[in-house]
C-alpha cells in the first residue's frame, strides 16, 4: 500500500538542522498522522507521498516548505504588566496566547529589558532549513471518524472535550 490522501502514516524520523544537530526524534513507531490533512509540513507530507511500508528517505526541506521565513513583524515589545506572573517571566519562556481572528498562538519570550518584554510569535524552527531522516513503519487506511476529525485517534478511539 502506498502513502496517499487519508491514510494513516507511521513513520519514525530524526529531525536535525543544517549543522546537523538534533532538534527532534520519534522512534518505535510512536509519530502517526493523517496523510492529506495538513497535520505535518508541506515539505515533508510532499515527500512521504507515494511511498510504502519499509521505505526509508532523507529530505532536506527549505524554509518555505517548512515553518515559514522569519517574519520580523511578528514580534514585539509589550509591557511586563501583560503577564500574570511577573516574576518568573524568562528569555525563551514559551506560551499559548489567542491571535486576532482566534487562532492559537505559540510565543516565546525573546528579550526582557526592564519593564519591556519583546515576544516572537513565529515558529521555534522559522526560516531554517529542516533535514529529516524517515523510516515509514506503517500504512492503513483512516477510520471515517479520523476522516471526519481531520487526525489520528488512538487504540482506544478518541475523546474530544
Amino acid at each position: 500500500m502506498q502513502i496517499d490522501t487519508n491514510m494513516v502514516v507511521t513513520i519514525d524520523y530524526t529531525l536535525t538542522d543544517a549543522d546537523n544537530n538534533i532538534l527532534d526524534k520519534s522512534e518505535q513507531g510512536q509519530f502517526n498522522y493523517l496523510h492529506g490533512a495538513g497535520n505535518i509540513i508541506p515539505g515533508l507530507e510532499n515527500a512521504l507521498s507515494g511511498k510504502t511500508a519499509g521505505d526509508s528517505l532523507k529530505v532536506e526541506i527549505p524554509p518555505e516548505d517548512a515553518y515559514g521565513h522569519r517574519d520580523d513583524s511578528k514580534t514585539q515589545a509589550v509591557s511586563m504588566d501583560m503577564f500574570e506572573n511577573k516574576d518568573d517571566v524568562q528569555v525563551g519562556m514559551q506560551f499559548n496566547a489567542e491571535g486576532p481572528d482566534g487562532e492559537v498562538l505559540f510565543i516565546t519570550v525573546a528579550r526582557i529589558n526592564g519593564d519591556q518584554v519583546t515576544v516572537d510569535a513565529n515558529h521555534p524552527l522559522a526560516g531554517m532549513t529542516l533535514t529529516f531522516d524517515v523510516d515509514v513503519i506503517d500504512i492503513r487506511q483512516a477510520a471515517a471518524e479520523e476522516l471526519e476529525h481531520g487526525h489520528v485517534h488512538g487504540p482506544e478511539g478518541h475523546q474530544h472535550d
